[in-house]
């Protein structure tokens, strides 16, 4: 595990598994990496057991409608702030051993209504962190760019790389978030199985 110390940024992010918006990850042999926008990703970890993982959230939370209740909950940062930490407690986590360190919250897109989702996603981090009395021991949020995170868990290091927003990268970005909120409306055929 201590070989990850070893090794560059660029090196890791090419071993790395990639998070999307709504994903989270658990691990404590391999590097996690995501690219974010206005979303916000919280690394969770317990240095002691050397085992972390990473969210990406879209929004702090989102109002229940009974045609998405499904995309609602896992877009949202309430549920992907308890999977993670509940991932790290059932690894053998000890909760106060847990720290953080948290990114994001951009605005990418000036002058757009959804400017502020990047403040409301940084807050909501920092005051989950707090109410979950969860120290956070580093951060970067907010301002004008998206940014790059690689999270190694099994050494509770972060990197992040301040991406400066040009139309390719906010491109980038919204169509990783499109992609992945048109995989969660697409459900599979209904059987016409009925179990009893």
């Amino acid at each position: 595990m201590s070989d990850w110390q070893h090794l560059s940024p660029l090196e890791m992010e090419r071993m790395a598994m990639n998070i999307s918006p709504g994903e989270w990850q658990v691990d404590r042999d391999r590097p996690i990496s995501t690219l974010l926008g206005s979303c916000v990703a919280v690394c969770l970890y317990d240095e002691k057991l050397q085992i972390g993982g990473m969210n990406h959230f879209m929004l702090p939370n989102m109002k229940k409608r009974q045609d998405n209740a499904e995309i609602d909950t896992v877009l949202s940062g309430d549920y992907a702030m308890a999977v993670l930490l509940n991932g790290l407690l059932t690894r053998g986590a000890t909760r106060t051993r847990i720290k953080a360190k948290a990114f994001g919250g951009g605005t990418i897109i000036s002058g757009m209504a959804s400017a502020g989702i990047g403040r409301r996603n940084a807050e909501f981090a920092q005051q989950w962190l707090e109410r979950e009395r969860i120290e956070l021991i580093a951060s970067d949020f907010l301002g004008p760019w998206s940014r790059k995170v690689i999270f190694v868990p099994a050494l509770g290091d972060a990197y992040c790389k301040r991406i400066p927003t040009t139309m390719i990268t906010s491109q980038e970005i919204a169509r990783e978030e499109n992609a992945y909120a048109e995989s969660l409306v697409k459900r599979p055929p209904s059987s016409n199985v009925e179990l009893f």
